[in-house]
Formats: structure tokens, C-alpha cells, sequence
């Protein structure tokens, strides 16, 4: 069991060490947001987007939920849905629930890829059970590495919800959507969810929340090196910080060291000065344009957009011809 720090030493994880270590030996430190998704930080996420500060899922909800149909292309048929970073099935289910006009399911194959495994298996199990006619492909992976997809011979929709594209850097992003391209093949779709630019006094409360719970995320970070990667960290000696970095177009999530001290990561000794910062996550915002700008970079033509009443999120149609 984890003592009051949240050390707990078990079995490392190869993978997890690696990326902790890539980011804490550089200046400034940084680590990956792709270790936030172990089965604890998976469930505190599912809280935050619960939370009445955090607008973005129930708006990007809302904007799936009344535009149903029309969001996909006409006459898709037979097709293949790709989501990507999908450990969920919570939003992809508004477009597997959608039927052509002859009544049949416009999706008969679901391919999910995200690195929680464990949150994959489940959704298996669920959609088994929901939609027994559709053929659902779970692949444990990080969707920034090259990604071969199973055979897919009717029409391929990819799908990136919760502006998780805000989470990459313009430069990830553009080579994100160029490998989904790739793997996706000729004459394929894209529906992308983008957060837009606002008032930092609606996106800071999102990213650091009354309740603590976004705090607790970010802290289960340090947990999890904890657990995987051979660490020491006092988790009683590091706070959550949410910061609106302007200049840049995004919120950052830091870690901030609370004192002078010392950690160990799989036998490293990582040093951190009181106030030095391990920086885990951007959340870039967008606007329509920008997101043009990056879809064209990657090889894919935006055909539509659709925002909320209030211009908080917007849902966009890509194609690649």
C-alpha cells in the first residue's frame, strides 16, 4: 500500500521509465501527458469532465448529440469509424447510433486506440453487449506512433474528439493529422473536436477546479512513477499550477516543487530548486482558421464547421481526397 507520500516500489515499466526520464533530465522538465492515463488517472479524468467548471465535454456533448447526422459526410455507408485516443465509447456513440436511410448502421466496424488497455478491454466488453452487429477493433498504442490499421475496406471516418489536438504542440499537431492521413488511406474523413479561444476567465477555472480534482490528476502522475518507474516522489511536496500562457495560445498544467529537494527514477537522481516546475500538459486554443492552417499542412481540406451558440467548441469535418 502507498504511505503518505504515495511511494509504493513495485515492477518498473520499461515504456514509463523511458518517458519519465526523457523529460526530467531537460531543462525545463517536462513529462508526457500520455502518463496520465493509468486506471486512476483514467477515472479522475472521467470526474473532471463531470465537473461544472469544465465546459468542454458536455458543450462538445451537446454539439454531437443535435447535429447527429449531419455531421458526416453523404452516402457513408458500411464505413469504418477510427478513433483515436478513444479509451471511452461515450462520444463515438452518437455516431454509431447513426442509420442510413435504409435503416442500417452507417458504422459496422469500430476501431479504438488508446494506450489504457485496461479501459479498452471494457469497452469491448460494453459495446458486445449495446451493439452486438458492430465489428469493434481495440488497439493498445500511443496514436502519435506510426499506427498500422487493421484492413478497412468500406468508407474510414477518423475521430478525435475532447480537443485532445489541443494537447500536442502546432508542430505534433500537423504531424498527427498527416499519420492519421497515412493511415486512413485515399478518400477518407476526419471530425475533429477543437477547443476555441475564450477569456482565461472561463478556461482557468476548467484546468484547476473548486473541488481539487484536476489537482489530484495532475498529482497521479507523480504517483504512477511511483508505482512504474522506480521513484520516490513526496507527493505532499509538489502543487498543482494552472496557467494561461497568452503569448503561446494555451494552458499550461505545471507540477511546482514546494521546496529544494531531491528524487530518485529508477535509480537517477532528478534535482528540483523550490518554485522549479515540472511542465505535464498544454491545452492550445484554437480558432477556426488556425485549425484550417493545421488540417492543410497535413495533407487533409476542411469542409465544415459547426460551433456552439456561445463559440466555446467547434467540430470539424476534414477530407482527404
Amino acid at each position: 500500500m502507498p504511505n503518505e507520500s504515495g511511494f509504493a516500489p513495485r515492477g518498473l515499466r520499461a515504456d514509463v521509465v523511458e518517458s519519465a526520464l526523457a523529460g526530467l533530465i531537460a531543462a525545463p522538465k517536462t513529462l508526457p501527458a500520455k502518463l496520465f492515463y493509468d486506471a486512476e488517472g483514467c477515472r479522475l479524468f472521467y470526474r473532471i469532465t463531470n465537473l461544472p467548471e469544465y465546459y468542454l465535454t458536455r458543450t462538445e456533448t451537446a454539439l454531437l448529440r443535435s447535429l447527429g447526422g449531419t455531421l458526416l459526410p453523404d452516402g457513408l455507408h458500411d464505413a469504418a469509424l477510427v478513433e483515436f485516443g478513444g479509451s471511452d465509447e461515450t462520444k463515438a456513440r452518437f455516431l454509431l447510433d447513426l442509420r442510413a436511410s435504409s435503416g442500417e448502421p452507417v458504422f459496422d466496424t469500430y476501431v479504438s486506440i488508446d494506450v489504457a488497455e485496461t479501459a479498452l478491454t471494457d469497452l469491448r466488453q460494453r459495446l458486445a453487449v449495446s451493439h452486438p452487429y458492430l465489428m469493434t477493433v481495440p488497439i493498445a498504442a500511443d496514436f502519435m506512433a506510426p499506427l498500422r490499421l487493421p484492413p478497412l475496406t468500406g468508407d474510414r471516418l477518423g475521430f478525435f474528439p475532447g480537443s485532445t489536438i489541443g494537447n500536442l504542440d502546432p508542430g505534433a499537431a500537423v504531424d498527427f493529422l498527416g499519420a492519421a492521413r497515412e493511415s486512413l488511406g485515399p478518400n477518407s474523413w476526419f471530425l475533429l473536436g477543437a477547443d476555441l479561444r475564450k477569456s482565461p476567465a472561463i478556461l482557468l477555472p476548467a484546468y484547476n477546479d473548486a473541488e481539487g480534482v484536476t489537482a489530484a490528476f495532475n498529482l497521479n502522475l507523480l504517483r504512477r512513477l511511483n508505482r512504474e518507474a522506480g521513484a520516490d516522489f513526496d507527493l505532499r511536496c509538489f502543487r498543482h499550477q494552472a496557467i494561461w500562457n497568452a503569448e503561446a495560445g494555451r494552458i499550461e498544467m505545471h507540477l511546482v516543487s514546494a521546496c529544494d529537494q531531491t528524487a530518485q527514477v529508477a535509480g537517477h537522481t532528478i534535482m528540483f530548486a523550490e518554485g522549479e516546475s515540472i511542465h505535464t500538459e498544454n491545452s492550445y486554443k484554437f480558432t477556426p482558421r488556425m485549425i484550417s492552417d493545421i488540417a492543410a499542412a497535413a495533407g487533409w481540406e476542411l469542409r465544415s464547421v459547426w460551433t456552439d451558440p456561445a463559440n466555446y467548441f467547434g467540430v470539424f469535418l476534414l477530407r482527404h481526397g
